[in-house]
């Protein structure tokens, strides 16, 4: 199953169990200076950025290739929502033509197939940007159990990438979600969105991972870029 179609299969859901991504949208915004007018969001999702803006601001581009995701979103005259991949450098084509200064993005980025490219295309807009990207940490326990490698960069790899295009701050943050049981654990990362559905276990993997898995929590590893 492609990844959007997943995000959108689970968008009802996903308010419900994304408390790792509402937390990293509030220390993302934390970064922002001032209080820019035009901004643009990149894999805004369901909204998660655009709700906990607390000043007024002129207008509000989100983009994001789940459907299912952009109906959720809210919407208003300032608010504009646009379908688009932020993989396919005809997107930043289109979003050239409008004026940003802020470029938001949390909690998305770690999905970008050519995160150098991706880079390359936010510093053409030569503004301020706050990002936040999951790194290979994240369920760092669970896939050493599995015997899986992590379909995430490290940070190491993301501290490199920016650093030719961005030149950004960097800083990173770990977290970890406590859980009452396993079942509740898997449950959470079938619908939460951080898998991105890249299911690589065999339904008898799972089981057995599930039986193996030593810890009642998770733990997630993000990284901050911001000018």
């Amino acid at each position: 199953m492609k990844i959007d179609t997943e995000f959108s299969k689970y968008a009802n859901d996903y308010g419900n169990y994304n408390i790792i991504q509402q937390k990293v949208a509030s220390k993302l915004l934390s970064h922002v200076k001032g209080k820019p007018q035009n901004i643009l969001d990149l894999g805004c999702g369901r909204g998660a950025l655009v709700e906990k803006i607390d000043w007024d601001y002129h207008h509000f581009v989100g983009v994001d290739f789940a459907k299912g995701m952009l109906e959720l979103h809210p919407k208003s005259q300032k608010i504009e929502c646009i379908y688009g991949n932020f993989n396919d450098n005809t997107l930043f084509e289109y979003l050239y033509t409008y004026q940003f200064d802020y470029i938001l993005s949390s909690s998305a980025l770690q999905w970008a197939e050519n995160l150098d490219n991706v880079f390359a295309q936010i510093a053409q807009f030569a503004t301020p940007f706050s990002l936040a990207i999951f790194t290979a940490n994240t369920f760092q326990t669970l896939h050493k159990t599995a015997g899986i490698h992590s379909p995430l960069r490290d940070k190491e790899e993301i501290y490199e990438l920016q650093k030719s295009h961005l030149n950004a701050k960097f800083e990173v943050v770990e977290y970890t979600l406590e859980f009452d049981n396993t079942q509740d654990i898997f449950r959470y990362i079938k619908k939460s969105g951080v898998s991105g559905s890249r299911n690589v276990l065999s339904f008898k993997q799972m089981k057995q991972l599930m039986k193996e898995y030593p810890l009642n929590s998770l733990e997630f590893e993000v990284v901050f870029l911001y000018s």
